[in-house]
């Protein structure tokens, strides 16, 4: 996602609420899949070669009907509705909010360090690094919609309420590692959204970049984010989708995969994502964007 517009406007909170939690549950809806796939093949620790790329995406369901598989794809859409509506939400509102903070109280200081133009850049991106770092906060609805992806057994039959009383912190498992995932990946979302439409683009307000520069420069920030944690990612994804009684330390799980899988296997996974950032940031800025002020004129 493109950084967001940082100044004070006609929109209502109320309204960026709406129209980014309504983006969240459309693109959740049509990209879902894409992401169950990405979990699997992250997940997956043996060649795919021996087990073959239907197995692994499809599973139990790798010989059902083509409807069966299909749905095979919406695991945990429950979990994942919350965790994607809230991200939105937090994004859309976070990054803006950390950027004006920034700048208030830092201003000066980003601009004696790195110039007026570097270091508008820097703040968005900083500000981007902060709201990846306070996302931590929704990583139990991660972790359970990840699970639910990738390893359902871990639920034995077990409703969502039962779960967060009897597992409390394992729902917490990985979070250094997502913060330190989070960090990196959302300086480079933003960092390289706003460099592409300052120094490539020539935009200077933001605000006022047009869809297609938005396109071009949600492009950019997404593939470089997504490319920058992607190592990250693949840890912290088979940390959250073991057993819940599993105490697997991150530097356990990066051991053996490197040991059994090679440094490659890092990066599992990571075209699937890439494919999809195009259509997936587009889609879900331009929606929220068309949204918010329809949301406004009402709320």
């Amino acid at each position: 996602m493109s950084p967001p517009p940082s100044g004070k406007g006609k929109d209502s909170h109320t309204a960026r609420i709406l129209g980014s939690g309504t983006s969240g549950i459309a693109e959740l809806l049509i990209f879902h899949p894409v992401d169950t796939i990405a979990k699997r093949l992250m997940s997956n620790t043996a060649q795919v070669s021996q087990v073959g790329i239907t197995q692994v995406i499809f599973r139990e369901h790798a010989g059902a009907t083509v409807a069966k598989k299909a749905m095979s794809l919406f695991p945990g859409l429950g979990y994942a509705a919350g965790y994607k509506v809230a991200q939105r939400v937090y994004k859309f509102g976070g990054q803006p909010w950390f950027n004006d903070l920034i700048t208030q109280h830092y201003g000066t200081q980003f601009r004696n360090t790195f110039g007026d133009r570097k270091g508008k850049l820097m703040m968005q991106a900083t500000a981007g690094s902060l709201t990846g770092i306070g996302e931590v906060v929704l990583l139990p609805l991660d972790v359970l919609k990840i699970k639910r992806q990738v390893n359902p057994e871990a639920f034995r039959g077990r409703g969502i309420l039962r779960i967060v009383m009897e597992e409390r912190g394992a729902l917490y498992r990985g979070w250094g590692w997502t913060m330190a995932r989070n960090a990196p990946g959302s300086f480079s979302l933003f960092g390289a959204s706003a460099f592409t439409k300052d120094y490539i683009l020539g935009v200077t307000d933001y605000s006022q970049a047009t869809w297609g520069q938005n396109f071009i420069a949600s492009i950019a920030g997404a593939v470089a984010s997504i490319t920058v944690a992607a190592p990250l990612d693949v840890i912290k994804t088979r940390i959250q989708n073991a057993n819940f009684e599993s105490k697997t330390s991150g530097v356990t799980v990066l051991k053996d995969l490197i040991k059994n899988e090679g440094p490659l296997a890092l990066f599992k996974g990571l075209t699937p994502k890439i494919l999809v950032v195009g259509p997936k940031l587009v889609f879900s800025y331009t929606l929220a964007q068309s949204l918010i002020p329809l949301f406004s004129n009402y709320v």
